[in-house]
Order: structure tokens, then sequence, then C-alpha cells
């Protein structure tokens, strides 16, 4: 039996909502309104949420956004008080200028984020007066900010690569598992294939690139060195990642970069493949075969351009033919926004899950309060 679900109605015209996307790189906030596209004022905490034992520390992120917030809040109502409006935020929830709706997205959400889940939303509730709350892996933020809520799949490439793909019941995920199990086509992927081709180079064997053990030293410095260099690194999938441009910038001249990247892009489009929602029927129920929708590539990987673009899109075509491949414009704290915008409205419809976009029911509004549904692989 679902959960019983209290339907306070949408928010009302200028109400505030709050994106948050949290990283490696620090904790980025937007501030927006329910009803305008984009965001009104952004601002970045330098420092990266803490992760523990514990799994991510949900008072480090606190201590981050809450001041964050209170910033952005006090400048959106300097503004309104400079313009005369009469809409200016107001810290518990009244009816004009509240805070309608938090979204947070998170890297390592999906299994580091019992504490978030736990102790965000009361939180929230009693620091902000907010009581509608989503909580995101960085994927489903990832693809809201590239798909919105259109059914569909994106990929999202840096050091790591993830899939993801939803028909908006459930959610499909291919990848994603880190550089020792998978991410195949990411970054740190691409780099430590220039840097064994580099090293085969080095010694003689079959399979290596003179040019690649050229940009090997260039980079590194001796090639025997290198291991001392690299293992001992807790950052080692970002020093592999770093190595991927030097690939692409090879990958003109030398055909074993070149044929890297078309490996690479043949991971990727596996994995895009094996998420995207398949076309519907006559009935409007999913058919058979390959999606036919919309697949959007997102994050630093696909700034290498045309030598990884191009072989990435022939896989595309020839794995999800008809499919429209995008480049997208929003990123993931565009996607915590536009999740944040719908939850406040009532329109949420992208699906609800347990760790991958996790709605506390009591707190939910509109008429979509589905159970919430299984994220699972494609098969086929």
């Amino acid at each position: 039996m679902a959960a019983s679900v209290t339907h306070a109605g949408p928010a009302g015209p200028g109400a505030y909502v709050l994106g948050v996307d949290s990283g490696g790189s620090g904790l980025r906030v937007a501030l927006g309104r329910v009803e305008e596209p984009g965001p009104l004022a952004t601002t970045v905490c330098a420092e990266p949420v803490r992760t523990g034992p514990g799994g991510i520390d949900a008072g480090h992120l606190l201590d981050q956004l809450l001041p964050a917030a209170r910033e952005l809040l006090d400048r959106a109502s300097d503004a309104a008080s400079a313009e005369g409006r009469s809409d200016a935020p107001r810290a518990h929830g009244a009816p004009a200028g509240e805070v309608a709706a938090v979204a947070i997205g998170a890297a390592g959400m999906a299994t580091l984020g019992e504490r978030l889940r736990a102790e965000l939303p009361g939180a929230l509730a009693e620091a902000l007066g907010v009581r509608r709350v989503a909580l995101a892996a960085d994927a489903v933020t990832a693809y809201a900010g590239a798909v919105g809520q259109r059914p569909g799949a994106v990929v999202a490439g840096g050091t790591g690569m993830i899939a993801l793909g939803t028909d908006l019941k459930e959610w499909h995920r291919a990848d994603g598992w880190g550089h020792l199990l998978g991410d195949s086509g990411g970054g740190a992927w691409i780099g430590r294939a220039g840097l064994d081709a580099a090293m085969r180079a080095h010694d003689g064997r079959r399979g290596g690139s003179a040019a690649l053990l050229d940009r090997l030293r260039a980079v590194f410095g001796l090639a025997e060195e290198l291991p001392g260099l690299l293992y001992p690194r807790s950052d080692r999938p970002a020093v592999l990642a770093s190595f991927a441009p030097e690939v692409a910038a090879c990958a003109g001249a030398d055909p074993i970069a070149a044929g890297i990247l078309r490996q690479a892009a043949g991971h990727v489009a596996e994995a895009a493949a094996a998420v995207c929602p398949a076309p519907a029927g006559s009935d409007g129920e999913p058919g058979e075969g390959g999606g036919t929708g919309e697949v959007a590539l997102t994050g630093g990987l696909f700034r290498m351009g045309e030598p990884l673009v191009a072989p990435l899109r022939e896989e595309l075509a020839r794995l999800l033919p008809g499919a429209r491949v995008t480049v997208a414009t929003g990123d993931p704290l565009t996607g915590a926004l536009r999740i944040a915008r719908a939850l406040a409205a009532g329109d949420l419809r992208l699906p609800r899950h347990p760790t991958m976009l996790f709605v506390p029911l009591e707190q939910e509004t509109g008429q979509h309060a589905d159970p919430v549904v299984r994220a699972s692989p494609r098969s086929g």
C-alpha cells in the first residue's frame, strides 16, 4: 500500500526555489522563481562536501548550503525592494516570496546519501521553512538539465561515464561503476588506454604509440617513473583523465590514438543504447527494440570535440537509428533548479526512486504522488 500524501497544492506566483549541485569541485547553489525559467542568482562554495564512513556528511553540506541560501535570498530581497516589489523572500513560508522547494543533486547520493535523506528534509524545513524537498543523484540532475522532463537518455561523461534513461515510469542506468569496474569510455578510461599505448611504445611491444609516448614524457617526465607517480595518488582517476586530451590531440595523425577514441565511442554508445527508452507502440505503451528518442551528451568529456564526438555519432546512429543526438544546454545545477521548480508547481514527472530521486511522500505536492519505482538495467 502506498504511503498517504498530504497535498499542499502548487506554490503561488512569486515563490522562490533553490537548486543545489554538490560535486567534487564544491557546492553550487542557484535561486530561481517558480514561474520564471533560469536562475535569478547563483553562488559557489569552493569546498567539496565531506564524505566519511557514514556517507555524505549532512552537517557539512548544511554548513555551506544555509549561508549560501540566505545570501541569495538577501540579494533577491534587496533587488525586490529596490524595484518596489512586495514579493521579497520571507523566512518561514509566507505566501509571497516563500521558498517553495529545494532540490539537491549530489555525487554519490545513490550509494552514500543515507544521512542526507534522513537529515536534510527536517533541517531545511526548520531553517528555511521549506517543506518540498527532492534529493537526487547527480546523474538525475544531469538528466533534468539536459533533457528536462521528457523521455530520453543522457550520457554524462567526465572523469567517469554514466548513462541514464527513463520512459517517465522508471529509471534505467548503465555504467558509472568507477574506474576499476567500469566508466568505460570516460576520461580516466581514455587516459589509461593512452598511457598503456605509450608504455607499449616505451617497451617495444605491439600496439605502442610513439606519439603518445612523447606526450607522456612531456606531461609526466620519464616513462619508467610514471608508476611511482601514479600508484600512490588517491586521485588516480583524475590523473588518468588528465591524459585524455593528449589522446584526442594525437588522434588526427596517430592511428593508435584514433583507435582508442573509436573504442571509447563504442562503449559510450553501448551504454546509451542500454538505457534509451523503447519507442511507444500504437497503444502508447513502450514497444520493442531500441529507443528512437533524444540522447543528450553532457559533461567535460565531450569538450574533446570531433575526435571523440564524430565516431560517437556514428556508433549511436548504428545502435539507435533514428535517435536525435543533442549536446546538453543545461548542466546539473540547471537540472536541480528544474526539479525544484517542477516540485513546487506540483508537476514533477520524473520517476521517484528511494535513492536516485527521493521525494518524501508526506512533503510532495500535486497529483503525481505515485509509489517509488525501481531503477533497473535494460536488457536487449
